[in-house]
C-alpha cells in the first residue's frame, strides 16, 4: 500500500479534489433550488441531466482520448467543470442548470477515464488490486469531505461555489505535473444487451434497479433534507451519511461475497436496505435516527454494484468479463439517468411529499429483492469454491476501472486456484 502511495500520492489527491468539486456542486444546488422556491420537480430535471451527461461521455470521451491525447481532454474537460461550477450562482436558472449539469456529467466521465487509465499505467500487477482500492477510498473520501465544505460560505451566495470551482481547478496541477508517459489507450470490446440478459438476467435488472438508488443518494438527497426542512448542518451529514456507510460496509460485505451464495447476499443486502428506507420514511423526523438509516442505506446499495459485477462474472469465461463490465456499467446509467425524474414526481406535494425519496429507494431495492428470490429458482447454485474474487467498485468508476478490477479479480482467482493444486 506504501509502495502505491508513493508512486501515485499525486494522482490520488487531485481525484480526492475532483470528487470534493463534484460532491459539493450535487449538494449546493439541492439546498440552492430550495433557496430559489424551485419545485421538487424541477430540480429531479436538473439534478438527472448529470447522469445523462456521464452517460453519453462513456461513449464519446473515449473517442476523444484516442484522438488528442490523454492530457489535452483532461484540460480541457477540467476547465470546462471548473467554469460551470461559477456559472451556477452567477445566473440561477432551471435550464442554466440543466446545461451546466449535463456538461459537467459529461466532462466528469472523460477526466474519470483519463485518471483510471493514468493510474493503470502507474501500478503494476502485484499492487494493482491495492491501487484500485486506494482509487475507490479516495473518491469516496473526497464526497464525503464535500459536505463538510458546504457549511463554508451561504449557499445563496457564491463562496460555496467557488469553493468547488478552485478544488476542481487545483486538481489539475498534481495530476499533470506528475504524470510521467501517457499510457496507451484501449477499451475491451462490448457485449451486447441481450448477451448479458442471457449471462446474467439478475446482473442486469439489478444494475438497471441499483442505478435509480443511487441517482437518488447523489442527486436528491440534498433536495430531500431541503424539503424536509432540515437546517444547512443538517443537509451536509445527511448527504455524507451514504458515502461514510459506503466506506465503511463495502470490504466486509465483499469478503462475505466470497464465502457464500451471493443471490443470498444480494437478497440480504437489498432486503437491508429497503427495510431501512421504510423505517426512514416512518422516522424520519428524529434525526440522528435518519443519519443511522441512511448510512445503513448507503453500506447496503454501494456494495450492491460491486456484488452484481462479480455474480454476473461468475457466469462468463473470463476474456468476457470486460466487455461485460462496460454493458453493466451502461445499464447502470440508464438507470441512473431516469431515477431523479420519478423521485420528482414522487417528491412533489400531491404525492408523497419528501417522503417520496425513501419511498422511491424502498421499491427499487424491495423488487431486487424479488427478482433475486425468483431467480434463485431458476438456475443452480455455483459453488463458493467455482466463484471468483469480489472486487470493489466504486458507482461512480467507468468502464477502465471495471476492466482493471476484472484484471484483478482473475489474476487472485487464478493465483488462489494455483495455491490450492500446489497445497494439493
Amino acid at each position: 500500500m506504501f509502495q502505491v502511495l508513493s508512486s501515485a500520492w499525486a494522482l490520488l489527491l487531485g481525484i480526492g479534489l475532483l470528487m470534493l468539486g463534484n460532491g459539493l456542486q450535487g449538494t449546493l444546488l439541492g439546498v440552492r433550488g430550495g433557496i430559489e422556491g424551485y419545485s421538487t420537480f424541477t430540480m429531479s430535471l436538473v439534478m438527472s441531466t448529470y447522469f445523462v451527461g456521464l452517460l453519453i461521455g462513456s461513449w464519446i470521451a473515449p473517442g476523444m482520448i484516442r484522438r488528442v491525447g490523454h492530457v489535452r481532454v483532461f484540460a480541457a474537460l477540467a476547465s470546462l467543470i471548473s467554469a460551470v461550477m461559477v456559472i451556477y450562482p452567477a445566473l440561477p436558472n432551471p435550464i442554466v442548470w440543466m446545461i451546466g449539469r449535463l456538461i459537467v456529467g459529461f466532462c466528469f466521465s472523460g477526466v474519470y477515464v483519463t485518471a483510471e487509465s493514468w493510474l493503470n499505467n502507474a501500478a503494476d500487477n502485484e499492487n494493482r488490486g491495492k491501487a484500485l482500492s486506494l482509487y475507490m477510498i479516495v473518491m469516496t473520501l473526497g464526497l464525503v469531505a464535500a459536505q463538510g465544505f458546504i457549511l463554508i460560505g451561504d449557499p445563496a451566495g457564491y463562496l460555496p461555489f467557488i469553493i468547488a470551482s478552485v478544488a476542481v481547478s487545483i486538481s489539475f496541477a498534481p495530476i499533470l505535473l506528475s504524470i510521467s508517459p501517457t499510457p496507451a489507450f484501449g477499451t475491451a470490446k462490448r457485449m451486447t444487451l441481450r448477451q448479458l440478459m442471457e449471462a446474467s438476467p439478475l446482473g442486469c435488472v439489478g444494475m438497471f434497479l441499483i442505478g435509480g438508488v443511487f441517482a437518488a443518494q447523489f442527486g436528491m438527497a440534498a433536495v430531500y433534507a431541503t424539503e424536509a426542512g432540515l437546517k444547512l448542518h443538517q443537509v451536509s451529514l445527511f448527504a455524507a451519511s451514504f458515502y461514510v456507510g459506503a466506506l465503511f460496509l463495502q470490504f466486509p460485505l465483499g469478503l462475505l461475497s466470497d464465502r457464500m451464495d451471493r443471490r443470498v447476499l444480494v437478497i440480504f443486502v437489498a432486503g437491508t436496505g429497503a427495510a431501512a428506507s421504510a423505517l426512514a420514511m416512518i422516522f424520519g423526523g428524529h434525526f440522528i435516527v435518519l443519519l443511522t438509516l441512511s448510512f445503513v442505506i448507503g453500506g447496503m446499495v454501494n456494495p450492491l454494484y460491486s456484488l452484481l459485477l462479480a455474480h454476473t462474472n461468475d457466469f462468463l469465461e473470463h476474456d468476457d468479463m470486460a466487455a461485460a463490465s462496460g454493458g453493466l456499467i451502461f445499464i447502470n446509467g440508464l438507470g441512473a439517468s431516469t431515477g431523479p425524474l420519478i423521485i420528482g414526481w414522487l417528491m412533489s406535494d400531491a404525492v408523497f411529499g419528501p417522503n417520496g425519496f425513501f419511498l422511491f429507494m424502498g421499491m427499487l431495492l424491495g423488487a431486487l429483492v424479488l427478482y433475486a428470490l425468483y431467480r434463485s429458482t431458476q438456475r443452480a447454485t455455483i459453488p463458493v469454491e467455482e466463484t471468483g474474487v469480489m472486487a470493489a467498485m466504486s458507482p461512480s468508476a467507468t468502464s477502465v476501472a471495471a476492466e482493471v478490477a476484472q484484471e484483478y479479480a482473475i489474476e487472485t482467482e487464478l493465483e488462489e486456484q494455483e495455491n490450492a493444486a500446489n497445497a494439493g
